[in-house]
């Protein structure tokens, strides 16, 4: 995000992968230790900011393809011994986002290297069970519809039938998709859903903003949203990240009103969801009046909306037998300013880095992590040394074919990482 979110017009198609580098060039920038960094890095982003409970999203950048079992194996154990509770499956599609030699977006596929992911991603189901740890549960992780063919959609949705496994799929999220689906299928996004049986899945979909919840059409019989509350499908709700792509859900309220499971969720850098409920909260009040509540309203319905989506039993509530995982945020620092009533102050003032401590299965995560200060400060600068590797590849690889600024513009003219 902090590279694809800022692109001019000219300069945002040139982040795609070329045909050539598709056909004859693709590789892994990182080696497997460096991605193992990477995903350190990330996991102890999300505690130190409050996340107890997590599903990873694959790059469609830096990797030849999408994840490989081995990976996803590196980091349940990463994720195990950091102690974060993780819903884990390696990424897998069939095609990626490409474009081509007129500039235009366009999915180029390789189904082998679908059904190989596939494979894997089933494979790392029998693991996450032959491990039986319970702060890891196994679950599918496709990548965006669009770059899925239809077999591998089927084939999903008969995999999470047998083993009722949970399924997220990025989907609802940008205009161009039924174009695309259509072209490949001959149906739309959720007519290709219904008709691959992903709907009669465990179904998780972040976003899902191209549907107007203010439109009474919309959850009318047979319309987006009845469709979605009648297949008992979760909507992972991200805010923040809609809002860095000038885009919003309409709306929070509509969804929930239309017996649609609401979920709350971060998809990008940073995982704040203090900052997300705020942007939330603004963006509700601009779609209908209706979300002058919101802020209150969706900590009041995404807690359970996420343990319904996830087949938790409410590891945040307080009764004999449970383990909390539980978010404790400060709001001493004189900067909060006034607290009038301590979690509008903390919406409205604060940020995830009031975050003072983080308990996930009733274990302390972030006093652990303050103790090991120096090893978290190796972690990110072992990350930041992977961007300068990462640099010279990536802009070989899309069409742009320049190192910066030209390709990765410099938000102030004559910058550099350096100053």
């Amino acid at each position: 995000m902090i590279f694809d979110s800022w692109p001019t017009e000219e300069i945002a198609p040139g982040l795609q992968w070329s045909e050539d580098y598709f056909h004859n060039r693709r590789r892994d920038v990182f080696t497997a230790a460096q991605r193992q960094s990477v995903r350190k890095f990330a996991l102890a982003q999300l505690a130190l900011h409050g996340v107890t409970t997590y599903m990873p999203i694959a790059s469609e950048i830096h990797s030849s393809w999408a994840e490989t079992f081995e990976e996803l194996k590196g980091m349940a154990q990463s994720s195990i011994e950091l102690g974060l509770r993780g819903f884990l499956g390696s990424a897998y599609r069939s095609g990626i986002n490409v474009t081509d030699h007129d500039g235009q977006r366009v999915i180029l596929f390789d189904e082998e290297e679908g059904r190989t992911g596939f494979a894997d991603a089933a494979r790392f189901l029998d693991y996450a069970d032959e491990l039986g740890h319970p702060l890891l549960t196994g679950v599918l992780l496709p990548c965006r519809i669009e770059t899925l063919s239809d077999e591998l959609m089927r084939r999903t949705a008969e995999l999470a039938t047998e083993r009722n496994a949970l399924v997220r799929l990025h989907c609802l999220q940008g205009t161009n998709e039924d174009g695309f689906l259509v072209k490949l299928t001959g149906r739309t996004v959720l007519e290709q859903l219904a008709d691959s049986g992903l709907l009669d899945t465990r179904l998780l979909i972040p976003h899902g903003i191209v549907i107007d919840g203010t439109d009474p059409s919309s959850s009318a019989e047979g319309g987006p949203l009845d469709v979605l509350a009648r297949h008992d499908v979760s909507i992972i709700h991200c805010p923040l990240t809609s809002f860095h792509y000038s885009g919003m859900l309409k709306s929070f309220d509509a969804f929930a009103a239309a017996g649609v499971n609401m979920c709350l969720g971060t998809d990008s850098f940073p995982p704040d969801l203090i900052k997300g409920i705020d942007v939330g909260t603004h963006l509700a009040r601009i779609a209908e009046a209706a979300g002058r509540r919101y802020g209150l309203g969706v900590l009041r319905r995404c807690h359970p909306g996420r343990c319904q989506g996830t087949g938790s039993r409410r590891p945040g509530r307080l009764c004999p037998g449970a383990q909390a995982d539980i978010m404790v945020a400060s709001l001493e620092d004189f900067r909060d300013g006034v607290v009038e009533d301590p979690l509008r102050t903390l919406i409205l003032n604060g940020s995830a880095r009031n975050v003072t401590d983080t308990y996930v299965a009733a274990a302390p995560w972030l006093l652990t992590a303050r103790s090991q200060a120096s090893t978290w400060m190796d972690c990110a600068l072992r990350v930041s040394s992977s961007l300068d590797r990462w640099w010279t590849p990536t802009a070989n690889a899309t069409t742009c074919g320049a190192m910066p600024p030209s390709c990765f513009h410099r938000s102030m003219p004559g910058s550099s990482s350096d100053t």
